[in-house]
C-alpha cells in the first residue's frame, strides 16, 4: 500500500502541473474565462491522473467508465474537502492561506487515495 501511495502522490503531482499548464493556456493564451480555464485545467488534470494511476499506480483492468466516472466523483469530493479544510484553517483558525492550503492537499490527498484505493481501482 506505501508503494502505491507513493506512485498515487507522484501522479498528483505531475497533474498539478498540468492543471496549471492548462489553465495557463486557456486563460493568458486563449483568453478563455478564469473559471472555465481553471474547470477546464481541472478536468484534464484529473483525466490524466486516472489513466497514470489506472496503467501505473494500480495496474488496474477494470471497466474505464466505471472507474473514470468513480474517480472523477472521488476528485470532486477530494476538491471539496480541500475547499472546507482552507476555509475552516483561515476563516476559523486565521491560519495563513498558502499554509492552510497545504495541509488541505495533504487531507485532500489522502481521502483521494484511500477512496481510490478501496473505491476506483478495488480489484
Amino acid at each position: 500500500m506505501v508503494e502505491k501511495l507513493i506512485k498515487f502522490c507522484l501522479v498528483g503531482g505531475s497533474g498539478m502541473v498540468v492543471d496549471f499548464a492548462v489553465t495557463y493556456i486557456c486563460k493568458e493564451l486563449l483568453r478563455i474565462n478564469k473559471y472555465v480555464a481553471n474547470a477546464l485545467g481541472f478536468i484534464v488534470a484529473a483525466t490524466s491522473n486516472y489513466a497514470l494511476n489506472r496503467l501505473w499506480t494500480f495496474h488496474s483492468r477494470g471497466s474505464i467508465p466505471t472507474e473514470y466516472a468513480k474517480f472523477i466523483a472521488i476528485a470532486v469530493v477530494g476538491l471539496g474537502v480541500n475547499s472546507v479544510v482552507i476555509y475552516l484553517l483561515v476563516e476559523k483558525f486565521k491560519l495563513h492561506f498558502y499554509f492552510s492550503k497545504l495541509l488541505a492537499i495533504g487531507v485532500a490527498t489522502i481521502w483521494n487515495f484511500l477512496m481510490s484505493y478501496f473505491v476506483a481501482f478495488a480489484a
